[in-house]
C-alpha cells in the first residue's frame, strides 16, 4: 500500500502515557485496532483522528505517500 506510517504509533502512544495495556482497559481503542498498528496497516479514518487526538499532532505527521 502507498501509504504508510511514518512513526511507530504504538511507540509514541507509550511515551505518551498510553501503553497497550491501557488502552485496552480503558476501552481507549480495541484489540484489532492495536494489532494494525503493529503489523503497520492502516486504521480508519476515525481511529486516525483519535489517534492524532492523543498524540497531539496532524496525520500528515504520521502518514506519508510512498510511490
Amino acid at each position: 500500500m502507498p501509504i504508510r506510517y511514518k512513526i511507530d504509533i504504538l511507540s509514541a502512544l507509550k511515551d505518551k502515557g498510553y501503553s497497550t495495556y491501557r488502552l485496552r482497559k480503558e476501552k481507549i481503542m480495541g484489540e484489532r485496532t492495536i494489532q494494525k498498528f503493529r503489523n503497520g496497516e492502516i486504521v480508519s479514518s476515525d481511529n486516525l483522528a483519535l489517534i492524532c487526538k492523543l498524540l497531539e499532532c496532524q496525520p500528515g505527521d504520521i502518514l506519508e505517500y510512498e510511490e
